[in-house]
């Protein structure tokens, strides 16, 4: 990475991280409905990060010590296995859309982290304001008594989601600040690898090998596997690259695009219902984000 990111390499990793990512909401939902989360997890993020690694050491890139392996192996641990994991796993009882927007909490989350973190600087009254418009407007989402006639998400669903958010932000502060290797394409590729083995580890205890079947699997629940495996994980490096290109708050944007990409899509390609209550409630959710990251 260079000091300067050129412009149309700025631009190019938004949009991959805007539209990619708010598409592989309802892949990932379609795949889990077939394929157990962590094995689809954990295979995608084996393969992707092969990829990036040989590619970042076919560059020239040095070979990772093993305070590098340690370093990117935590990251990893936290924003492949604990995030996407934890947000995979969920989707088998959460609509694509809403799960989504409980993931816009992220920037709630680095925003607190980077406060937290030694040195970090207290977050300005807006940012508070913003903070206690999202969590409000989660805890309505959630809404378990179904107030104004709206039945509520799954709290289990919910509640794995909001834990993904917490360990993601954890990961993405920790990727800013410690050492890892310079080439960002070893890097990321790293990072999936250890996120990978920690989510196979999770798919073998949890037993699901034992219980698939493979061969009643659908082309569709496969092509939403590769499409995840294959631009997911794009759109992956590229936020990874933008947390050292740009700065979180930014990068974190992302946050507030992707829930209505996905809530969109799963309105009109999943039938998910999209009730005034939830509209309202997403509303909040994104007014609360806008205010924790804009300057």
């Amino acid at each position: 990475m260079t000091n300067r990111p050129s412009p149309v390499a700025l631009v190019a990793a938004f949009a991959a991280v805007y539209v990619i990512w708010g598409s592989t909401y309802l892949a990932i939902r379609w795949g889990v409905a077939e394929i157990p989360p962590f094995l689809m997890a954990g295979v995608r993020f084996i393969a992707a990060g092969l990829v990036f690694a040989a590619w970042g050491l076919r560059q020239g890139a040095a070979r990772p010590t093993a305070r590098d392996w340690a370093m990117t192996g935590l990251v990893g641990v936290l924003m492949a296995a604990g995030g996407n994991g934890g947000v995979s796993w969920a989707l088998q009882r959460v609509p694509s859309g809403l799960g989504a927007l409980l993931v816009s909490m992220v920037p709630f989350w680095v925003a607190l982290g980077d406060w937290w973190r030694p040195g970090g600087e207290r977050p300005a009254g807006r940012v508070v304001v913003g903070l206690v418009l999202g969590f409000s407007g989660v805890a309505l989402l959630v809404n378990p008594a179904g107030a104004a006639g709206a039945g509520g998400l799954d709290p289990v669903g919910a509640g794995a989601i909001v834990v993904a958010t917490v360990l993601w932000a954890a990961g993405s502060v920790c990727s800013r600040h410690v050492p890892q290797p310079h080439s960002q394409a070893l890097s990321s590729g790293m990072q999936m690898l250890g996120g990978g083995a920690v989510l196979l580890a999770l798919s073998v205890a949890a037993g699901e090998p034992r219980g698939l079947d493979w061969g009643a699997i659908s082309p569709g629940a496969f092509a939403a596997w590769a499409y995840v495996a294959a631009f997911g994980s794009v759109a992956y490096g590229c936020y990874l690259w933008l947390l050292k290109a740009s700065v979180p708050a930014k990068a974190a944007t992302y946050a507030y695009v992707n829930p209505v990409i996905a809530l969109v899509l799963g309105y009109f390609l999943a039938g998910e219902a999209l009730s005034a209550w939830s509209l309202g409630c997403s509303a909040v959710v994104v007014l609360g984000v806008l205010l924790v990251v804009s300057k």
